[in-house]
């Protein structure tokens, strides 16, 4: 097998190349080390040399070189696997590739995109007990531990030791291979039932989608009901449209989706809500949501643009004590102050998805609807003309990329 795959890499805003990287791999192999190994050999020159002790016992408690295997390349612990990626794709929700790609998020270079993938284990550690080599798997877009505070409270986008793919500290799954850490508490089985089309949309966008209309209804005031409230979606692209899906699944009294771009607004009304175009006709935006609610405003307002001017278009809709879901990701101020705050009793939650401690729910709404997202899929094209496709979807031709490896 060649030592090279192809990867999409990270050259600087608006620059991606298709380029060879080493495959990530396991090799074992007797290899010298500066000194026989004392059977208590100190934590850190185990993890430096990534030593792997023989269960053969010198009679002196030594471990003899000749019975050292000295395991190096993708698995750098125990912990790891490694997935041969089946199909990749170009996110614009999270610290995704396109706040990377435009420039909104300040970034080194040289490392491999990507964070939404599905693939085939083809490496594991020992350590690994979940999953076994020949599994198809789908992995959230940061990994987790399952066992700091953070996992064991349904929070894995805190995890103590997380990792985003597709960043400086840990390349992505834009790439024939990828090596994932700590899969015990990342990776999730594929399930039979879901298509792979469909699956490669849980490893972000479905789940966040998710994420942000159950805040919006679990944060409504005890006595307004799902079935009495007026909701808003802020911004239609690939997350807002599994916003609006996951939504329509509490059944509210009515449904409203913001956008700019007609052919986004289309496909909202298609899935079920009304469109409302702020560039077009803000003051009609406006009027409809107080038509609807007596004049009050919006119960609760999912932002999903990750843009200040979105987050105030969000305040501005909701009633006091209204809710403001925000899963964009700001980089900047936020767009109101301490007395608009006060003087509305806002309710608001912001932040990143915990895409391995929601996944089955958000599961369960994918599989239910999954027909649905045909539209996603519009643009299926290999993974080394994945230049063409970040410039289709930069400039918005296309609602979701799809690399096939």
């Amino acid at each position: 097998m060649s030592a090279t795959m192809k990867a999409v890499v990270f050259d600087g805003p608006g620059k991606v190349s298709i380029q060879d990287r080493p495959i990530p791999q396991r090799e074992s192999e007797t290899h010298p080390i500066p000194s026989p190994v004392p059977l208590t050999c100190h934590t850190k020159m185990r993890r430096h040399y990534n030593i792997r002790i023989a269960r053969f016992k010198h009679r002196d408690d030594f471990y003899r070189d000749a019975f050292v295997s000295l395991y190096y390349g993708g698995l750098e612990n125990d912990h790891d696997v490694i997935v041969k990626v089946q199909a990749t794709a170009l996110c614009g929700s999270n610290p995704s590739e396109l706040h990377v790609f435009r420039g909104h998020q300040p970034s080194a270079t040289g490392f491999i995109m990507g964070h939404e993938f599905v693939g085939v284990v083809t490496e594991k550690g020992a350590a690994v007990k979940t999953v076994e080599i020949g599994d198809k798997i789908v992995s959230p877009f940061t990994t987790s531990c399952q066992t700091c505070f953070y996992c064991q409270h349904e929070m894995s986008s805190r995890c103590n030791e997380s990792l985003l793919f597709g960043c400086p500290k840990l390349d992505g799954g834009q790439a024939e291979f990828v090596r994932v850490p700590n899969a015990d508490g990342t990776v999730v089985q594929a399930p039979a039932h879901v298509d792979d089309k469909a699956l490669v949309l849980m490893a972000d966008i479905f789940p966040t989608g998710y994420f942000g209309a159950r805040n919006a209804f679990r944060l409504l005031a005890p006595n307004v009901q799902p079935a009495d409230a007026v909701v808003v979606v802020v911004g239609c692209g690939p997350v807002g449209l599994c916003a609006i899906v996951a939504a329509l699944e509490h059944k509210p009294k009515h449904l409203f989706a913001v956008d700019s771009v007609p052919s986004r607004l289309a496909l909202a009304k298609q899935l079920g809500a009304e469109p409302l175009n702020f560039v077009e006709d803000k003051e009609r935006m406006v009027q409809r949501v107080q038509e609807v609610t007596e004049g009050r405003g919006a119960d609760a307002v999912v932002e999903v643009v990750g843009l200040s001017p979105a987050l105030r278009t969000a305040f501005d809709l909701i009633r006091p004590f209204g809710v403001i879901s925000s899963i964009g990701v700001h980089n900047a101020e936020i767009p109101w102050d301490g007395n608009d705050a006060y003087n509305k009793n806002v309710r608001v939650q912001m932040g990143r998805c915990p895409v391995r401690s929601i996944f089955s729910d958000a599961l369960a709404v994918l599989a239910k609807n999954q027909d649905k997202f045909s539209f996603m899929f519009d643009k299926i094209i290999p993974l080394t003309d994945a230049v063409e496709g970040y410039d289709l979807f930069n400039n918005m031709k296309v609602q979701k990329v799809v690399f096939t490896v």
